[in-house]
This record gives C-alpha cells, structure tokens and sequence, in this order.
C-alpha cells in the first residue's frame, strides 16, 4: 500500500524502470532479432517513454499534494494515449485478411518530414495495414497486445502511486 512519500517515491521509480525494460526489450527484438517497428509501434514506444519520463521526475521531485496529482495525471494521460495506440494495433491485427486498411505506404520519416506530425499521425492510425502483420507472440498474445496491458498496468499506478494525498 502507497502511504507515505517514500513509497510515492518507490512507486514511480518502478514505473519508470518498468518503460526502462519494456523499451529496453522493444529495442532488443528490433536490433538483435530483427523485428522492425511498424509506424504504431514507433507511436506507442513514444507514449511508453512520455510515462517513463513522467514517473522518473515524478520519483526525483517527489512532491506532496497537487504536484504529485499533477505528475500522476501527466504519467496516466500518456499511458492513456499508450492504451489507445495499442487497441489500435490490436484491433488491426483481429480484423479478417480483406478487411486490412491499406499498407502506409512511405515510412514514417518521410510522413514526418513531408506533412508535419499531426498529419502523419492520422496517416498511421487511419491506415497502417503492415501493422496487421503479427511476427512476435508471447502466451499466444502479440506484442501490441502485451504492451496494451503494461499501458494499463503504468495507467493504473501512476493514479495508485500520485493520486491520493499524503502526510509524510
């Protein structure tokens, strides 16, 4: 139980070592086995990172009071974002063979580049057939999937760890 700022503090040092070895491994599938990271693979690390940020600061300043809500709500929002991107994929990787949207297309650096990040990002989400393919599956769950549950686990501890107000 989360009941003093040094288990707050605890807390989000945790959240932040799990983005460490959740990005850690996504790296290692890229580099070492050889997966490559489709568009929204790229998008939810950097919600996975955008957490992780915000549970380190959270865990260096430990504040009391609306500081720590306020880094609670900023580390919820980005796992929020996460759990949107990962249901995304999740969704485009059940849907039947003919229903696929179209492959994106060009890469995501030169979606970038050429019509700026907003649109790139309505790109992605609204195509982003090549991330139907499923190439990695851990207890028959795909690693959209799993990263959709460490969103939600990330979700809820930044609400349990900076959420309720402490005395000491």
């Amino acid at each position: 139980m989360i009941s003093t700022r040094k288990h707050r503090r605890w807390a989000n040092f945790t959240g932040s070592g799990i983005v460490i070895g959740l990005i850690s491994y996504a790296l290692f599938a890229q580099y070492v086995l050889g997966l490559e990271a489709c568009p929204l693979c790229i998008f939810q690390r950097v919600a996975f990172i955008a957490a992780g940020v915000f549970f380190l600061i959270a865990g260096i300043h430990n504040p009391a009071g609306l500081g720590s809500r306020v880094y609670g709500l900023f580390a919820f929002a980005a796992s929020a974002v996460g759990m949107g991107i990962a249901g995304r994929h999740v969704y485009i990787q059940n849907l039947p063979e003919d229903q696929v949207p179209p492959n994106c297309g060009a890469g995501l650096d030169y979606m970038l580049d050429v019509f700026g990040p907003f649109e790139a990002v309505r790109m992605v989400l609204a195509s982003a057939g090549e991330c139907a393919d499923i190439n990695w599956q851990f207890l028959g769950i795909s690693m959209p999937g799993w990263a959709l549950v460490w969103f939600i686990i990330l979700g809820i501890l930044a609400v349990m760890a900076n959420g309720k107000q402490l005395t000491n």
